[in-house]
Formats: C-alpha cells, sequence, structure tokens
C-alpha cells in the first residue's frame, strides 16, 4: 500500500523516538510527506533522516506541545514547508512518573492543542485526519500499578496522573469527532497495550517485568511499534471512511479481559 497516502501531508508529535518515530517512517512510506516534530530537535531530525535516506519527504521542528501557540504555529509550519496538511497525529506523551501536572499538560493539554487548531485548520482546508494516541490506560486502571517489577513503590499519582490524562484523550476524540464529522475531519483514537519503547524500557530490561507486562495481554506479549503505525495509518487512509470517533485497541487482547 506504498501509495495509500500519496499526495498528503502529515504533522506527527512526539515523532523523535518509539511510536512517533515508528508512524512517521510508516506513514512516510505510504506516500505522505512528513513534518517530525518533537521536544527533541536533534531526535525529531534523525527520524526526518531516516525518512530521507528511505526514498520519503519529510521535514522536522522543535515542538512543546504544552504550548498553544506553538502547536498552532507549528500547523503552520508544516503547510509552508511541505504545501498542506491533511493528517495531524496527536501523539506526544509521557509516563506517570513525572507528576501530575507535567503529565497532564503533555498527555492531555498537548492532545487537546493538536485538536483545537488542527482540526479548525484541517477543516477549513477541506477535511483530513487526526489521530490520538491513548493507551489501554484511559479504558481500564492499571493492573498491579501499585508497585513496580522491582518492588520499588511509585510516587502516590503516577498511575492516576497517567490513566486520567489517557482517559481524557479519549473523551476528547469523542467530542471532536461529533463536533466536526459534517465539515470531513475525522477523529480517532488508538490504545495502544504495552509496546516496546522507550517509554516501557525500564520494565522490559528487567526480567521480572518484562514478564509480568506480557502476563497482562492474553497473547503473551508485548506489541510493537510498527504495529501501532499499522493501525494509524490504517485510520488516516479513505479505507477509514466511514470510521470517527472511535478508540481503538492495540493491545494484545488486554482490555478484552
Amino acid at each position: 500500500m506504498a501509495d495509500r497516502l500519496e499526495g498528503r501531508v502529515a504533522l506527527i508529535t512526539g515523532a523523535g523516538s518509539g511510536l512517533g518515530r515508528a508512524m512517521a517512517r510508516r506513514m512516510a512510506s505510504d506516500g505522505a510527506a512528513v513534518m517530525c516534530s518533537d521536544v527533541n530537535e536533534e531526535a525529531a531530525q534523525d527520524t526526518a533522516a531516516q525518512i530521507g535516506e528511505s526514498g520519503g519527504r519529510s521535514a522536522a521542528m522543535r515542538l512543546d506541545v504544552t504550548d498553544s501557540d506553538a502547536v498552532q504555529a507549528s500547523m503552520q509550519s508544516t503547510i509552508s514547508e511541505l504545501g498542506g496538511i491533511d493528517i495531524v497525529v496527536n501523539n506526544a506523551g509521557i509516563g506517570g512518573a513525572f507528576g501530575w501536572d507535567a503529565t497532564v499538560g503533555v498527555n492531555l493539554s498537548g492532545v487537546y492543542y493538536g485538536l483545537l487548531h488542527g482540526a479548525a485548520l484541517l477543516a477549513e482546508r477541506g477535511g483530513g485526519a487526526i489521530v490520538n494516541i491513548a493507551s489501554v490506560a484511559g479504558l481500564n486502571g492499571l493492573v498491579g500499578s501499585g508497585i513496580s517489577p522491582t518492588g520499588e513503590a511509585p510516587a502516590p499519582d503516577r498511575a492516576s496522573a497517567y490513566v486520567a490524562s489517557k482517559h481524557g484523550v479519549i473523551g476528547l476524540t469523542r467530542q471532536f469527532a461529533i463536533n466536526f464529522a459534517q465539515q470531513g475531519v475525522r477523529v480517532n483514537a488508538i490504545c495502544p497495550g504495552y509496546i516496546y519503547t522507550p517509554m516501557t524500557a525500564g520494565m522490559t530490561e528487567i526480567p521480572q517485568g518484562e514478564a509480568f507486562l506480557q502476563s497482562l495481554h492474553p497473547m503473551g506479549r508485548l506489541g510493537k511499534d510498527e504495529e501501532i503505525a499499522s493501525a494509524a495509518a490504517f485510520l488516516v487512509s479513505d479505507d477509514a471512511s466511514f470510521i470517527t470517533g472511535v478508540a481503538l485497541p492495540v493491545d494484545g487482547g488486554y482490555s478484552a479481559r
């Protein structure tokens, strides 16, 4: 499906690593031009370089998603540098270890700003697709969140902040989907299970931690970043033209328990 997104332009936040990098590479391989944004500009440039080496078209920029004005400006920069904007992926996120204010600021407010500015801009330009990265923690409480596999007790609000922020992402997804459905803007969310990414490395690099996380998924394994990227590429494509307001679990059965 190398041409599924041909002629389209995507802005992806948190594209410097993990899921964001995988989605950027996948959408580029499907034909989209991709603006790789990340608070770590060097990491974003590295992702863009990888896309270029594979024959794709991309650009990179630094973006702090907690800054509403910067998010809005990033969309205009995408239009200026890549010739348009058709897809917004609100992916940038952090774990709950950073505390309530930081976690909600990035994971929830950052997504809100992407939706606030992105949905209106896409509607003005004739339509488009937005994907928000939520989590199974947006559908459920986190089992075993009270203690880490190493025996270290987490900060009291660690799981709570993350779960609250991801539940909020799903609520925003549904509301913006309703608000913009008749303006040609589709808004969906992906709810990944535990995936092998830098965010989970602290647990997956410890044998008992990896085994614990595997046990939470009926399929008996963690997911791969390219599996989330495949779901995102589908949701922003015409193959998903009648899908909006969905919170799609891509979780090896985690949420089916």
